[in-house]
């Protein structure tokens, strides 16, 4: 379990630390020498510099923006503010002479804050302090809290929120540890959503303490809701039991000659070949069919779209799915039916049910199809991974239908699936 694998707890940090989390932010100051006479670095001039004036202030959530007139300083280099963010913490943010504005920001809560101004010389001479009054707005963090929900999922826990203000913030989940008796971190989750989303698995279904808090980047942290919650039962659906329960409005199989079909989805081979349906056919979906051979609750599922091979690269390509839906049935040998191309989630429609509809994730390295970078190909090679809804019925059959692909072609390719859950 993730209290006890440091190692894991690790990947599972660097999987969602985002690069500004680790950033240090340094603030550097540049003169820009524009002429013989024009703001030259004065080394050796110890006279105190003027102070900022005519200040006006413009509180946000978690901060305030400062407007001034600058003093009329030859050697002027920069403003600088100092302030104190909670009971602890003391911050400093600078703005350069070309600028009429600094920023404040990190403070703990909402309420009234002194600032105080300095005007500062290319002597490193500081001016008098100017104190400012500030009043930022209930900061992202508190903002998140109250929206915190948590509850059982397979395997672990779900958590949702909400981070109405789009900042960015960590939601911390942390579970007890036998080793050391402390409830410690089993997933730092960074984000800047909007509607934050989740799970958390790899628990046993043993009843345990599961907390959750939020907190920014400058270590401002939320109180903690915790909650007692049973892990629900989780396992690889046995892949052996799978079969293709081929319905007459199921896709044309394509490029069968070089071993492509339907049952390719699940030999536990990540690479070529797999299922493939037949260009030039023009039809708004591309559909299979396959029974998995036992009723089960559905939790996740990994899809493997098709990479690297034969010396192509068809990685967010081709008629790799971009956009899909699962269908689901309980019904002992669901008959066919024409499936639609849009739905909205628990849809029925004949014999069927709409378990959910996915998207393809975007490229790591945020290039466009046709410019994979190893990070992108790896990450086609890994496989995307998806959750079902809590709420979704036990099924047995599976209809994947495609709705468009990264190639925008009337064709599709997978080349391997793999479902978790319940079959209890």
């Amino acid at each position: 379990m993730m209290n006890t694998n440091g190692t894991m707890l690790l990947t599972r940090i660097l999987k969602y630390l985002p690069v500004a989390f680790f950033v240090v932010q340094v603030f550097f100051l540049q003169s820009c020498k524009e002429s013989e006479d024009f703001n030259e670095v004065v080394s050796k001039d110890q006279s105190k510099p003027g102070v900022v004036t005519s200040i006006k202030v413009s509180n946000y959530s978690g901060g305030a923006l400062i407007n001034y007139t600058l003093p009329n300083t030859k050697n002027l280099l920069y403003i600088m503010a100092e302030y104190q963010i909670n009971d602890k913490v003391v911050r400093k943010s600078v703005s350069s002479y070309y600028s009429d504005t600094i920023r404040v920001e990190g403070f703990a809560k909402s309420g009234e804050y002194d600032v105080k101004l300095y005007s500062v010389s290319r002597a490193n001479v500081q001016s008098d302090p100017v104190i400012v009054k500030v009043h930022p707005e209930t900061p992202s963090y508190l903002v998140s809290y109250p929206t915190v929900a948590i509850q059982t999922d397979f395997g672990g826990v779900n958590v949702t929120a909400r981070n109405p203000h789009k900042k960015a913030i960590g939601v911390i989940v942390i579970s007890d540890d036998k080793e050391s008796g402390k409830m410690l971190p089993v997933e730092q989750y960074y984000t800047e959503a909007e509607n934050i989303n989740f799970s958390v698995r790899g628990f046993d279904t043993l009843q345990r303490n599961f907390g959750v808090y939020i907190t920014d980047r400058w270590g401002n942290v939320s109180d903690t809701l915790v909650q007692k919650i049973t892990p629900l039962y989780e396992t690889l659906l046995p892949k052996d039991r799978f079969s293709e329960y081929r319905l007459p409005s199921d896709s044309q199989l394509g490029a069968t000659g070089l071993g492509w079909n339907t049952t390719r989805l699940w030999d536990n081979n990540t690479n070529d070949p797999g299922w493939h349906t037949e260009a030039g056919l023009g039809k708004p979906l591309q559909i299979c069919t396959f029974d998995m051979g036992v009723k089960a609750k559905l939790s996740r599922y990994k899809l493997w779209e098709r990479g690297s091979a034969y010396g192509n690269d068809y990685s967010y390509g081709h008629g790799n799915p971009k956009s899909w839906t699962l269908w689901g049935s309980a019904v002992a040998n669901p008959r066919d039916t024409e499936l639609p191309v849009n739905s909205v989630v628990g849809q029925v429609v004949g014999d069927w049910i709409n378990l959910g509809n996915f998207d393809c994730p975007p490229p790591p390295s945020g290039n466009p199809p046709g410019q994979t970078t190893p990070q992108d190909l790896a990450a086609v090679q890994a496989g995307f991974e998806f959750n079902f809804p809590i709420s979704a019925p036990k099924v047995r059959y599976i209809r994947l239908a495609v709705r468009s692909t990264w190639g925008n072609t009337d064709f599709a390719h997978v080349t391997e699936v793999a479902f978790f859950g319940n079959t209890k």
